[in-house]
């Protein structure tokens, strides 16, 4: 069953920022993962959200989203998110 790997943040620093997304982007790849959005600034149809920014990134299973996550590649730029940003990341069940 797929999932779908659901980041919401807030960029402080742009530039270490640029460094976790030029690092992270080929990991994703490796691990047939697909990011289905990005949105800086998303329509807000009801409620309100701590963190702006949006993505969603597709894997075929929670198996694959874990092998990524945990990951040396993934471990090694996620430090670079961690000190760049702050934010939310949950893993969602999909319905196939």
């Amino acid at each position: 069953m797929s999932v779908y790997a659901i980041a919401q943040g807030r960029i402080d620093d742009r530039v270490a920022f640029e460094l976790y997304v030029n690092l992270a982007t080929p990991t994703l790849q490796t691990h047939n993962a697909r990011i289905l959005a990005v949105d800086e600034a998303p329509a807000i149809i009801e409620g309100t959200i701590d963190y702006p920014r949006t993505v969603i990134i597709e894997f075929d299973s929670a198996d694959a989203f874990h092998a990524w996550y945990g990951s040396p590649e993934y471990v090694a730029a996620r430090q670079h998110r961690i000190a760049a940003s702050a934010g939310r990341f949950i893993l969602v069940a999909g319905l196939t």
